[in-house]
Formats: structure tokens, C-alpha cells, sequence
């Protein structure tokens, strides 16, 4: 499985250890999004904070990690995954220490925005390790990993962050969501080295600093009104700043194609773009996410401000969910090998469904029922979930050369970051539109149901989107032959060279 670009320690054939290391580091990283919502009630009161602070404390990491994800990923393409993977997951480590024994909420938000940037530089090198090390078989095996360590961190954040605080170990309370980080960090960083080979790539390339400022000023000026818009009522910046991202946008890609034309070295290549499973990959991976990250803090706020269940009942509901996710994550390799891209769809549609049966089995029950008969629809959606969680990345990485692995690596997540932002908008907008100023408990179960009609549509459109996404290579290869094999969906992809990048150009 040792890619002929990879040096340093030798890893076995059949070793998956470079595997569990990264995915472990990526775990605590995207865990740490979701693991904090419980902790904003608690970090409220001893911090003595009031509401807007302690939303920036979200904010600032998932604001820091999209609008870094880009550079963070072209920087993995420059100075390998590993070396990169390392750096980050060093600084996230030390910024999660500043963040449990933070002495006040400004000094927490700071800590949680270095917090976010250390994280864009870890996470996109997750699948560049995957994409280098592992090849064939063990390459889909290894998305699957990844799409299960990716969906289990949103499914999980609340329930653990809900444990760690209902433990109270040393009288921490909330501090332990992020002093839970730091062992972990600690071990992971003594590994890499050991067992995550040193990746060969663009050594001699010079990053592309004002395409990195652009990227990030760009990405800003987007997912801040998006973050904070709703929550403000949508405030003239708000607008200013979403008008304005469109000129600074077109100034990026043409930097970009500028460069491009005289093969230099872009932040992102446009050859990528040219790429029809990427373009819709990425596509249809935002959009995917709009509905994840939405509906996970809907059914949060539904939970806990329309039903006044507690962070630990409320996050073990999210169970039901696991559950479903986890059953199916173990079946998407065979239904891939089987009906290839097509599990995707299957995948969204079931989450479609799923979601649809919680909105309205809540809508019927109203305030007066038991919330947990809508752990059916979860149990659905969750086995949807699963479903997409390894193919779509994998069918949108499929026809891209290892040393974009990174930077590809880096759009993929920046899609998934920012769609959930949308999302989160988007739903928020119909979900507080449609609450009184002082809304009293009979007024939930129709806003709750009203946003679940908006989050449906998501799933819905990933399902068209897919129709457009290239059969997989294999699955051509044997329909050409005549062969009846079943043709993995997430095996080898067709890899282009330099010469045919260059050549596009």
C-alpha cells in the first residue's frame, strides 16, 4: 500500500496503522466543532459572559477553520502531508491547553480561533495521507474509515461533550471538553513520526501568498455574515460583506488562472475544476452538509430550549442516529459494488426520509408527547448518512493527481465547513422567523417542522446531483469486458499526469 512517493520509515503492505493515527487526529479536530456546543451554557455563567461572546467562541473556530482550509491544504501539497499534519495537530494541542485553562471569554476566543487555524492545516492532510499511502482495495476501505470517522465526530460531539461535563472530573466542568484534547495530541504527534511515512511533494514550489490572503479574505467575508448575520437580524455589514465577496472571489480565480497560464504555482489549480467528479463532488458535498450541520443544531435547540431536556438526555438521543450510521458504514462498500455512485443517492434519499419522519412525527406529538419517537426517523437518517459518508468524498477525489491531493483535500472540507454555515443560516432564518420574541413552548413544534421542510430539500438535491457524477473507472472497464465482477466504487482511481495537466493548460 506504500505509494512509490512516500520515503522515511517503511510501513507494511498491510499496515493500517498510518491510518488510525491520522484518523485519530482528525477525529479530536472535527469533534471539537460540535463537542463545545454543549459546553456554551457552562462556559456562559463562569466566565461571566454574555450571549454574543460565548457565541463567538463557535464561531471563531468554525469561522477560522473554513476561511483556512484552502491555504492549509495547498500547504500539505507544498511541504508534505505529514510535515503539515504535525504542525497542525502540534499548535491545535497547545491551543486546546489555552482554551481549558482559559482565564476569561476573550482569552478563550482567541484560543479558539488559533484553535481553528491550527485545525485547517491538520484535517485536509488526512485524506492526502490516505490518497498517497493507500491504493486499490485498501484505498476505498480507507475512505470508508475516513467518511466513518468524519460522520461519528458530528454524531458523537454533543453526547461526549454532554459525559465530560456531567463527570465533572476535578471540578473542570467545562474546561474538560477542551483538556481532553491534550493527551491525545500528545500521543497522536509521538506516532506520526513513527508510523506515518514522510511524503515527497512540490518541494521547491513558493506558496502563493497573495492568493492565500485573497482565499482567506474572500471566505471571510462569506462565512462570517453567514455565522452571525442570523443571529443579529441580519445587520447592514451583513449584506455589505456578502456583496463584497463577490469582486474579491472573481480577483481570486483570476489570480489563480493568471499563475496557472504561466505554470506556476496556484493556490489551487484550476485543472481540478476541470474535473467534471470534482466539480459535482464538491458541489453536491455542500449541499450534503447544509443539511447535516443544520439539522444537528435544529434538533440541539429543539431539544433543549423547546423540550428543556438537559446536554446529556438530549445528546444521547443523537445515539439512535450512531447507530444507523454505523450499521451502514460497514454495508456502503458492498452497495457501492453493486450500484457504484448510485449508493450515494440511495444514501441522501434515506436521509431525506429519515429526516421528514422526525418533523413530523414532532409535529403531530407536539409538546404533549415523548420526543423520543422521533428516534425512528433518526435511526433512518443516520443509516442514510452512512450511506454517503465514504462514496461521495471518495467519487469526488477519484480522478485527481496525488499531488493535489492536499489542496483538493482542502476545497472538499472548505465545502463541507461552508455548506454547514449556509445550512445553519439558511434554517435558522425559518426556524427564529417563525418563533415569537417570547415564544412559549407551543410554538416549537411548528417552527421545528417548518425548518425540517427546508432541510429535506438538501438531501433531495445531493440525489440529482449525483446523477452527473462519472461511472467509476473499474465499473467501465468491466461493463466494456463484459465481465459480471461487481466493480468497487471507491477502488483506484484513474490518475493523470503531469504531462496531462500541463497539456490542459
Amino acid at each position: 500500500m506504500t505509494s512509490p512517493q512516500t520515503a522515511g520509515r517503511a510501513v507494511e503492505p498491510t499496515s493500517w496503522a498510518p491510518l488510525a493515527v491520522v484518523l485519530i487526529g482528525g477525529f479530536i479536530a472535527f469533534l471539537d466543532f460540535f463537542i463545545a456546543n454543549v459546553a456554551i451554557p457552562s462556559i456562559q455563567s463562569d466566565l461571566d459572559a454574555s450571549a454574543p461572546e460565548t457565541q463567538l467562541v463557535m464561531v471563531g473556530y468554525g469561522a477560522a477553520l473554513c476561511v483556512g482550509l484552502i491555504t492549509g491544504g495547498r500547504m500539505g501539497d507544498l511541504f508534505g502531508p505529514r510535515r503539515m499534519f504535525v504542525i497542525g495537530l502540534a499548535f491545535f494541542t497547545a491551543a486546546s491547553a489555552a482554551c481549558g485553562f482559559a482565564p476569561s471569554i476573550w482569552f478563550l476566543i482567541v484560543a479558539r480561533v488559533v484553535q481553528g487555524l491550527s485545525s485547517a492545516m491538520l484535517t485536509p492532510q488526512v485524506l492526502a495521507v490516505v490518497s498517497h499511502v493507500y491504493t486499490g482495495e485498501a484505498r476505498g476501505r480507507a475512505f470508508s474509515a475516513y467518511g466513518l470517522m468524519l460522520g461519528l465526530s458530528g454524531l458523537c460531539g454533543q453526547l461526549i461533550g454532554g459525559m465530560l461535563i456531567a463527570l465533572d472530573v476535578a471540578g473542570l466542568d467545562w474546561r474538560t471538553v477542551f483538556l481532553i484534547n491534550i493527551p491525545i495530541g500528545l500521543v497522536i504527534l509521538a506516532l506520526t513520526r513513527r508510523i506515518v511515512p514522510h511524503i515527497r511533494t512540490g518541494a521547491g514550489a513558493k506558496l502563493d501568498l497573495p492568493g492565500a490572503a485573497l482565499a482567506i479574505v474572500s471566505l471571510a467575508a462569506v462565512v462570517l455574515p453567514l455565522l452571525e448575520g442570523w443571529e443579529q437580524g441580519w445587520p447592514l455589514w451583513a449584506w455589505l460583506s456578502l456583496i463584497a465577496a463577490v469582486p474579491l472571489f472573481v480577483l481570486f480565480l483570476t489570480h489563480q488562472r493568471r499563475l496557472a497560464a504561466r505554470n506556476a504555482a496556484p493556490l489551487i489549480d484550476p485543472g481540478l475544476f476541470r474535473e467534471r467528479g470534482f466539480t459535482v463532488g464538491v458541489t453536491a458535498y455542500f449541499v450534503y452538509f447544509m443539511s447535516m450541520g443544520s439539522f444537528f443544531l435544529l434538533f440541539a435547540i429543539y431539544m433543549q430550549e423547546g423540550r428543556g431536556w438537559d446536554p446529556l438526555p438530549s445528546g444521547l438521543l443523537f445515539t439512535t442516529m450512531s447507530a444507523g450510521f454505523f450499521g451502514s458504514s460497514f454495508l456502503a462498500g458492498k452497495f457501492a459494488a453493486r450500484i457504484g455512485n448510485q449508493v450515494i443517492a440511495l444514501g441522501a434519499g434515506l436521509v431525506a426520509v429519515g429526516y421528514g419522519m422526525v418533523g413530523l412525527i414532532v409535529a403531530r406529538i407536539g409538546t404533549d408527547g415523548t420526543a423520543g419517537w422521533g428516534a425512528p426517523g433518526l435511526l433512518v437518517a443516520g443509516f442514510g448518512m452512512g450511506l454517503v459518508a465514504a462514496p461521495l468524498p471518495a467519487a469526488a477525489l477519484a480522478g485527481i493527481d496525488p499531488k493535489h491531493a492536499s489542496s483538493a483535500s482542502g476545497v472538499l472540507s472548505t465545502a463541507m465547513e461552508g455548506g454547514a454555515a449556509l445550512g445553519v443560516s439558511l434554517v435558522g432564518v425559518v426556524f427564529f422567523g417563525t418563533l415569537s420574541d417570547s415564544p412559549a413552548l407551543d410554538d416549537y413544534p411548528k417552527a421545528f417542522y417548518l425548518s425540517i421542510a427546508v432541510i429535506v430539500a438538501f438531501p433531495v438535491i445531493v440525489t440529482l446531483l449525483v446523477q452527473a457524477l462519472p461511472k467509476p473507472a473499474s465499473s467501465v472497464a468491466g461493463e466494456r469486458q463484459g465481465q459480471g465482477k461487481e466493480a468497487s466504487a471507491v477502488e483506484q482511481p484513474v490518475r493523470k499526469t503531469d504531462r496531462q495537466y500541463a497539456s490542459e493548460r
